[in-house]
């Protein structure tokens, strides 16, 4: 296979119940990189942490290696938590300001994926849609310990407790957990902030992901969630391998 044509689409929406946006999202198919963060719920200027991820993103040189790009990429998001926490720290007392994330790259024909929190990436190949990413959250791990059935975990009232993020202080040794593969014509990638996949059901969204109808794959998966009255920021990003 050669290196693969790449189409991607991105956008981002308040949601119904909220009055500024959190979520910020990364779309640079130039640079091999998509991202999208999510400012942490109840925090402090959540918006603030999920920019300064964004922005060290984009700042990435372009023409690196798959090997130097992903090195760079953990290097800013590694930096960018330490400069959350500082900043935190100089605001006080009790203060957080931080983020979840989930970044791909793709370089010829490999992807990789590494994230931090909630925000989930998906693939969609041969018409199936398997989620790539494993959840940092309070309730995961009581899914992984049996404690909770999946099909009950989007309603479980502690669902939005997240145990990795980037500037979070709970992450002293902060890592991303990684997932690689290769890529494949007609592999169509989402990643989105959990105010879309906690909204819209999977089995829709592999619907919605697959259509080919004039409006871009975000706009209509977004629309999804509003008409469901998603409460939360609400982000898509959309990654095509032609």
């Amino acid at each position: 296979m050669t290196a693969p044509r790449i189409v991607s689409w991105a956008k981002t929406d308040p949601g119904k119940k909220r009055d500024h946006n959190e979520d910020t999202c990364v779309n640079r198919p130039d640079l091999g990189i998509w991202a999208v963060a999510d400012g942490a719920g109840g925090h402090s200027a959540g918006e603030v942490a999920s920019g300064m991820i964004a922005e060290a993103l984009e700042a990435i040189p372009p023409g690196l290696s798959a090997s130097e790009l992903l090195a760079e990429v953990r290097l800013r998001i590694k930096d960018t938590h330490a400069a959350l926490r500082e900043e935190a720290a100089r605001r006080g007392d009790n203060v957080t300001i931080a983020s979840t994330v989930v970044v791909m790259m793709i370089r010829n024909e490999h992807f990789a994926c590494l994230w931090a929190g909630d925000s989930r990436a998906y693939l969609l190949r041969g018409g199936e849609l398997r989620q790539i990413t494993r959840d940092h959250s309070l309730v995961q791990e009581l899914v992984d310990a049996g404690v909770v059935r999946p099909e009950d975990a989007e309603k479980h009232p502690r669902a939005n407790v997240i145990t990795r993020a980037v500037g979070a202080d709970m992450d002293d040794d902060f890592e991303m957990d990684k997932i690689s593969d290769r890529v494949m014509p007609g592999d169509r990638f989402l990643l989105c902030s959990d105010g879309l996949c906690k909204t819209v059901p999977a089995d829709e969204i592999a619907t919605l992901l697959a259509s080919n109808g004039e409006d871009t794959p975000p706009d209509v998966l977004i629309a999804a969630a509003l008409d469901l009255n998603a409460s939360d920021n609400v982000t898509a990003v959309t990654v095509e391998i032609v």
